[in-house]
């Protein structure tokens, strides 16, 4: 570390305030109103917190101001609006997609127990050898499950302690399972509703029908990964963004190193391989000269 980072990370204010101390304060309106949501911003102003926290010694984590006033005392004054703010909205956000899941779940169930068709005299649905009848099972199944499990994980947001530390990986992390479970659960459950109406028109020559019902099941899907995919990719990047950049920067490097070591290996081959072509070539057009040159006993014979 060079001696100007020594000097600032050692540096107090008139306060007695040091590094860490003023990392705790609350970043300014503007900076904050640039990030999506109060979740967020939280999570990002306790990764700042932390990265200071890497920097400085291990005493200055319990070095008080003037005010005696430990940085982490300063961190949790400064952050209690936006953890209120947080909360809010990250319970908000979950009592709205467990009650989508809830009401996927209840149609999905529905469905199961009233299959399409008639059943026959041993009890079995009509169209269970038909392979829309087995999609329309399994889709209806993975529906049913995957929406009671994004149920389960909303719950279990709605249910956090909501402290500081829970905004850097426990609930961003329950958060964005159960918005794939959910979008999973749609997924499943426009599959199972098309294959349903695959097999009451499929024989029917109704394709027009078909089509136009492929392409209404594809427009809540539509709108709702356009509509909450930038959320979930803000929450994902914004948790484990370093943790993907070095999982990426460490891919590269392997690539690189073992390009670089195919490359040398090869570069080895390839001289081998065009030294013994060229010898070759050599060998061939020496005893192609030989035999196009008559000896010169038989030009003295003919004299």
């Amino acid at each position: 570390m060079s001696g100007r980072k020594e000097l600032l990370l050692m540096s107090q204010d008139i306060d007695k305030n040091n590094i860490l101390h003023l990392a705790g304060n609350l970043a300014p309106k503007s900076q904050l109103n640039r990030i999506p949501s109060a979740a967020i911003q939280m999570q990002h102003e306790l990764q700042w917190y932390k990265e200071v926290e890497k920097l400085v010694p291990p005493d200055y984590k319990e070095e008080k101001n003037s005010k005696g006033e430990t940085p982490r005392m300063v961190f949790m004054e400064e952050h209690k609006g936006l953890v209120k703010e947080g909360q809010k909205w990250m319970k908000d956000s979950a009592t709205s997609f467990s009650l989508a899941a809830a009401l996927i779940a209840t149609i999905v169930f529905a469905a199961a127990i009233t299959v399409p068709g008639d059943y026959s005299d041993d009890g079995r649905p009509t169209f269970h050898k038909r392979a829309s009848f087995k999609i329309f099972a399994v889709s209806d199944s993975i529906s049913l499950f995957s929406s009671v499990a994004a149920i389960i994980i909303f719950f279990s947001v709605l249910t956090a302690r909501y402290s500081e530390h829970d905004f850097l990986y426990s609930v961003p992390t329950k958060f964005m399972w159960g918005l794939v479970m959910l979008f999973l659960s749609l997924t499943a459950l426009m599959v199972a509703f098309c294959s349903t109406v695959y097999l009451v028109f499929g024989d029917r020559k109704g394709y027009w029908i078909l089509y136009l019902v492929y392409a209404s099941a594809s427009v809540p899907l539509f709108l709702f990964f356009s509509w909450q995919y930038p959320l979930l990719r803000d929450f994902l990047f914004s948790t484990y963004g370093p943790e993907i950049s070095r999982m990426i920067r460490r891919c590269l490097l392997g690539i690189s190193e073992r390009l670089r070591a195919w490359y040398k290996k090869s570069k080895k081959i390839i001289l081998k391989l065009v030294s013994c072509f060229a010898a070759r070539c050599y060998c061939c057009w020496c005893c192609r000269y030989r035999t196009d040159t008559p000896p010169q006993s038989s030009k003295q014979n003919i004299v």
